[in-house]
C-alpha cells in the first residue's frame, strides 16, 4: 500500500482535544509557545537539493547501532543490503537477485551482477561475511537482537554464497534487509564514520556531531539515477523551529511531528503532511534487572501499576490521537500479532493492589531520550501525575539526543525503573520484534546485549521454539502462544504505536511513506 497524504482541517480555534490536553497538563508549560519565539535553522536550499530535517542527531551514515526510523531513509541511500521490506511489508531484492531457502538451515544467495560501490570497487561475497562478523561484534547493537542466531556466509562462486545457520531460521530473508553491506577492507565492529557504499548517494561533507551530512548523486551506482542532485541533513531538535524553517523553505521534508504541529502546517500553501499507520510501538518499559525482592521484580506489581495510567486520556487529551492503544505486546499491523489484552485504568485498584503486596510509597524513575516519540516530554509529565494520585512518587531523568542513554539502558550508568523507549518493525513480522525485545538470554545478557535486562528463560524457549519452525501455519499458532505468555510478565507500564507523520514543501514529489517510518530517496524528485 502507498500511503497518500493525509489532510487535516485548516489552523483555527483550539478544538476540544486541545483545550483538553492543556487541561490535562495541568498549567505545566509544555504547550507550544508562539513560533516567532524560536530561531530556525539558516540557509534555503537550492534548486537541485532535498534538505531533511531530523529530530534526532544522526551520529554516523553506519546503522549498527544508530537506528532510529528517519535515520534509516538517510543509511539505505549511501549503503545497501542484500534485501529491503517493501510498502506492503514484503522482502524485495536489492544487491541479491536471488535469495532462496534451499534447506532449513540454509539459504542460497547470488549477489546482482555489476553492483560496485561510490569508489568504483565490486561488492563482494567476502564483504557479505564482514558485514555479518563486524555487526555481531559490536557491542550493544539492537539489530543483533534481531537474529535467532547470526548465519555464517559459505561462498559457492564469484558471485554465490550459502547462509547458513544452526537452526532453521525462516524469515532470514527480511532480517539481513538490516544489514547494509560495506567493503571488508573498510569495516570494523563499531559505527562507521565514513560513507563508503553501494547507494545512490555518496557523501561529500559529514559532521556526526553536529548531525549534518551531505550527499551528492553516486556516479558509480549501479542502478538508476536518483532524481535529485543533492540531499542535505539537517538535526534540528526543536519541534518549533522543524515548523518555521518548513514553512520559511529552509527545510524540504521534517519528520515525527505532534498533532498540533501537523494542524499548524496543514492547509498552509506549498506544504503536505503525510500519515500512515506506523509499525512501531512506543513503550514504557520496565528495567528487568532489578534484583530479586525488589518491588518492582514481583509481575503484580508491575502488573499494579498499569492501572494508574489512563492510557486513553493520554491518546486523546496528550497526543491528539495520533496514536492508537496496543492491545499486544507488539503493533497489530505486525504479521504474526494477535491481541492479548488491553491496559484498563482503575486508580482505586492500582492502590488497593499496591497495599496489599507491600508496594506502597515507591519511588520511582523515569529515563527517555528527547524525541524517543513525538510529544514525549508532555506524556511523561502527565505519567508522573498518574502516578502521584495512587501514592507512587516518580522522578524523570532525559536524555539529550546523542547522549549516553545506551549506557544507562544496558545498565552500565546507573539505576533506573521505566524508560520511554521506540521499537521499530523493521521486518514487518512480529517474530522480529519478539526475538529483539523478548529474546534475552543469561549469556546476552553478561554482554549487555539483551532489551532492558528482559532475560526470562521459559518465554527464551518458548520464543526460540516458534521461531525455528518452518511451517508458517504452525509457527502463528506458536507465536500467538508466546504473545500471550510475554503480556503476562507485565513488560511495560504503558505502551502504544504512533501514528507515522511527517510534513513536506509541495515542492517535493514522490515520498512515500512507508509503515516503517522510512521512504525511498531514490523515488524523490523535485519540482520548482
Amino acid at each position: 500500500m502507498t500511503p497518500t497524504p493525509h489532510l487535516f482541517p485548516p489552523p483555527g480555534p483550539p478544538s476540544r482535544r486541545t483545550v483538553l490536553r492543556w487541561g490535562a497538563l495541568g498549567g505545566t508549560g509544555i504547550a507550544l509557545g508562539p513560533l516567532s519565539a524560536c530561531a530556525g535553522p539558516t540557509g534555503a536550499p537550492g534548486p537541485g537539493t532535498l534538505t531533511l530535517g531530523l529530530n534526532r542527531s544522526l551520529v554516523s551514515l553506519d546503522n549498527k547501532l544508530n537506528q532510529f526510523d528517519a535515520a534509516v531513509t538517510v543509511q539505505r541511500a549511501v549503503r545497501q543490503a542484500l534485501t529491503w521490506i517493501g510498502p506492503d511489508l514484503q522482502p524485495r531484492l536489492v544487491l541479491a537477485d536471488r535469495f532462496e531457502m534451499t534447506a532449513p538451515t540454509a539459504w542460497s544467495v547470488r549477489l546482482r551482477e555489476g553492483v560496485r560501490y561510490s569508489d568504483g570497487s565490486p561488492v563482494t561475497v567476502e564483504d557479505v561475511d564482514t558485514a555479518l562478523r563486524m555487526y555481531s561484534e559490536v557491542n550493544g547493537s539492537f539489530l543483533l537482537g534481531l537474529f535467532p542466531e547470526m548465519p555464517t556466509v559459505e561462498a559457492t562462486g564469484d558471485r554465490t554464497f550459502l547462509l547458513r545457520t544452526q537452526r532453521p531460521v525462516p524469515v532470514l530473508d527480511r532480517l539481513m534487509a538490516n544489514i547494509h553491506i560495506t567493503p571488508a577492507r573498510a569495516n570494523r565492529p563499531e559505527e562507521l564514520q565514513s560513507g563508503l557504499g553501494s547507494g545512490p548517494y555518496r557523501v561529500v561533507s559529514a559532521n556526526g556531531g553536529a548531525g549534518e551530512y551531505t550527499l551528492a548523486r553516486n556516479t558509480e551506482y549501479w542502478g538508476k539515477q536518483p532524481p535529485v542532485e543533492k540531499v542535505r541533513v539537517r538535526f534540528v531538535p526543536e519541534e518549533s523551529s522543524r515548523v518555521i524553517a518548513l514553512r520559511s523553505g529552509e527545510l524540504d521534508v521534517v519528520d515525527t511531528l505532534t498533532p498540533d504541529s501537523a494542524e499548524q502546517l496543514a492547509g498552509l500553501p506549498g506544504v503536505a503532511v503525510q500519515e500512515t499507520p506506523g509499525v512501531r510501538i512506543c513503550q514504557l518499559f520496565y528495567n528487568f534487572r532489578k534484583p530479586e525482592g525488589h518491588p518492582l521484580a514481583d509481575a503484580r506489581v508491575r502488573h499494579a501499576l498499569t492501572y494508574a495510567i489512563d492510557g486513553e486520556s493520554l491518546i486523546r487529551d496528550v497526543l491528539i490521537d495520533s496514536a492508537e492503544a496496543t492491545e499486544g505486546v507488539v503493533p497489530l499491523a505486525l504479521q504474526g500479532a494477535v491481541r492479548t489484552g488491553t491496559y484498563a485504568y482503575d486508580p482505586r485498584r492500582a492502590k488497593a493492589l499496591l497495599k496489599s503486596l507491600d508496594a506502597e510509597d515507591l519511588r520511582i524513575t523515569i529515563m527517555w531520550e528527547s524525541g524517543e516519540f513525538a510529544g514525549d516530554t508532555s506524556v511523561m509529565e502527565a505519567v508522573v501525575d498518574m502516578l502521584k494520585d495512587v501514592g507512587v512518587r516518580a522522578s524523570l531523568r532525559q536524555f539529550e539526543p546523542g547522549g549516553d542513554i545506551l549506557k544507562w539502558r544496558q545498565g552500565r550508568g546507573g539505576d533506573w525503573d521505566v524508560i520511554g523507549n521506540g521499537f521499530p518493525g523493521t521486518t514487518g513480522q512480529a517474530l522480529t520484534s519478539l526475538q529483539g525485545m523478548y529474546g534475552g538470554t543469561a549469556e546476552k545478557e553478561r554482554t549487555r546485549d539483551t532489551y532492558m535486562g528482559y532475560v526470562i528463560p521459559r518465554i527464551e524457549r518458548q520464543l526460540s521454539d516458534a521461531a525455528t519452525e518452518t511451517d508458517a501455519k504452525e509457527r502463528d499458532k506458536k507465536l500467538a502462544a508466546l504473545q500471550h505468555a510475554v503480556w503476562d510478565t507485565w513488560p511495560s507500564l504503558w505502551a502504544f504505536a504512533p501514528k507515522t507523520l511527517l510534513a513536506r514543501r509541495d515542492r517535493v514529489r514522490g515520498l512515500a511513506l512507508q509503515p516503517v517510518n522510512s521512504y525511498d530517496l531514490t523515488a524523490v524528485r523535485l519540482e520548482g
